[in-house]
């Protein structure tokens, strides 16, 4: 079986930490996909995973309503493991039984120090003692026959268990949150130990069969990207480049809302670039459809349908296009709450704003279940510059959803010059830990003292978060000095901007976009 092959499925159940199971797979070295629990049985099995994880959630196993899984999933004679909901619907199903944690012991939230049994299978490669994340208001109270305790907190007797005989495991906490001090080390041996993957997936033979896939279906087909510059599009502009060559027209869509001086920085990368490159100046039209909206997911969709518009005009000058092509990342998906039970926290342009018609045979999505560190390696693979790969993220909707309330010429202006100063000075002073940094303008404006005159102008809030895979994040500390300096460069550089703020709030929480 090569690397391509073997796959890990993981069964979404509507917890807030389900998509960081598949970052620590992906991190192990192992293919895996999250898919709802709903997932029919039939196709479980044509996915021919070579184990499957069952992911936390909110609900209780014991209610009528909550989800439950096919039981044929533990009769198809692969390793299974269940975490926290997961494990309570494992013990459920295989007639264990689980209880409100109040009529057995306490109730868990957080760092929980837990002790292992390290001759189970599933620990063997740990210490006997550690910290684990805990977060769970059940907990079983009677194991299924052929299971043994191999976990115990003091308030958890059953904090995991197992069957060997069948490859059966079950943790009642959260090894894939970086709480747990030796998840990774437990999910490392349940994956190549137990389920024995070869853990040789990597971006170099994604993109390989990445390319595969897109010649496949496109074939003679012509493919349309809409190239913004950013990492995502970029990326996929050279994915798709390699696999169909002058078939793909890359459209920059200057949409007049992107960081200063980046729309020139766009077209002179890509215009030398092998592909068909075309920008289109749309910025008045931009600015009159987003005219008096404040409302951030108005702005969303607002700019995604116009994308979408743009595109559709491009490609009648070009000729027939069978396909459009989207940048579109396993975040975005996750965060607009499609594919699971996961609340909708924001629509993403890339797709949450499409019309209900497009002018497109299909739409491609060539990065979609990628995480936004895969898709920067999977641009190194194909030969990006580092500059570009590294550079930080930016939301399609550009700096739309970085002013608070209604956009115009002047705000836009204004933004541009003090996100400059501020990413400017962050990255001269080499911040460590800065993951993504950069200037929102609110719709606040306060009394301030300019030589001996009386101001009433903006506050601008300045954001900078640490963070490893964007689905948490913490602000980031940078030295008073550095802020002052800043602070006094905006306000003494920056027309209309009398106060300067920095956001100390982590994900979450916030998100790390005020929209």
């Amino acid at each position: 079986m090569d690397a391509q092959q073997e796959k890990v499925l993981i069964l979404d159940f509507g917890s807030q930490y389900n998509q960081l199971i598949a970052r620590r797979v992906r991190e192990i070295g192992i293919y895996c996909e999250v898919k709802p629990f709903s997932m029919p049985y039939e196709q479980i099995q044509q996915f021919d995973p070579i184990a499957v994880i069952l992911s936390g959630g909110p609900s209780s196993v014991y209610d009528e309503k909550s989800p439950k899984i096919d039981k044929r999933v533990f009769e198809m004679g692969i390793p299974v493991l269940g975490i926290c909901y997961g494990a309570q619907l494992m013990a459920y199903t295989l007639g264990g039984k689980v209880v409100p944690a109040d009529s057995l012991a306490n109730r868990e939230y957080g760092r929980t120090e837990t002790e292992f049994d390290t001759s189970s299978s599933l620990f063997r490669n740990i210490t006997a003692k550690s910290i684990t994340w805990m977060s769970h208001g059940d907990s079983v109270q009677k194991l299924p026959e052929g299971f043994n305790a191999i976990a115990h907190s003091s308030g958890c007797p059953f904090a995991g268990f197992e069957n060997n005989d069948k490859r059966f495991y079950a943790v009642q906490f959260h090894p894939e949150v970086h709480h747990t001090q030796k998840g990774t080390e437990i999910l490392r041996t349940f994956l190549v130990d137990i389920a024995g993957a070869k853990a040789q997936w990597s971006m170099a033979n994604y993109k390989q069969t990445a390319i595969d896939s897109i010649r496949s279906k496109v074939k003679d087909g012509k493919a349309l990207l809409a190239l913004s510059g950013g990492v995502d599009s970029s990326v996929a502009a050279a994915l798709m480049s390699q696999a169909i060559g002058q078939n793909l027209t890359c459209v920059f869509v200057d949409h007049g809302l992107m960081r200063k001086d980046e729309g020139d920085q766009v077209e002179q990368i890509f215009s030398n670039y092998p592909i068909n490159f075309i920008r289109v100046n749309a910025q008045k039209h931009f600015l009159e459809k987003l005219k008096d909206v404040s409302e951030p997911e108005r702005k969303r969709k607002i700019i995604g349908e116009e994308f979408i518009r743009v595109f559709e005009q491009e490609s009648k000058k070009i000729g027939k296009v069978d396909f459009l092509v989207q940048g579109t990342i396993y975040p975005d998906v996750i965060e607009s709450g499609l594919g699971s039970n996961a609340a909708v926290i924001k629509s993403h342009h890339n797709v949450g704003g499409l019309p209900d018609y497009v002018d497109f045979k299909e739409i491609i999505e060539p990065l979609r279940f990628l995480f936004k560190d895969e898709v920067r390696q999977l641009g190194r693979e194909l030969g990006l510059p580092e500059y570009l790969v590294s550079r930080q993220p930016f939301p399609g909707p550009g700096l739309a959803i970085r002013i608070i309330g209604d956009i115009t010429e002047e705000k836009l202006s204004i933004l541009r010059e003090a996100d400059y100063i501020f990413r400017s000075e962050v990255e001269k002073a080499k911040v460590p830990e800065a993951s993504q940094y950069f200037a929102v303008l609110t719709n606040t404006r306060s009394v301030g003292v300019m030589g001996d005159g009386r101001t009433y102008e903006y506050t601008l809030a300045l954001r900078c978060v640490s963070t490893t895979d964007f689905m948490t994040a913490t602000f980031t500390k940078i030295p008073y000095e550095l802020l002052e300096k800043i602070s006094h460069r905006i306000v003494n550089e920056v027309p209309h901007i009398n106060r300067v703020v920095y956001d100390i709030t982590a994900k979450p929480p916030a998100t790390v976009e005020w929209e």
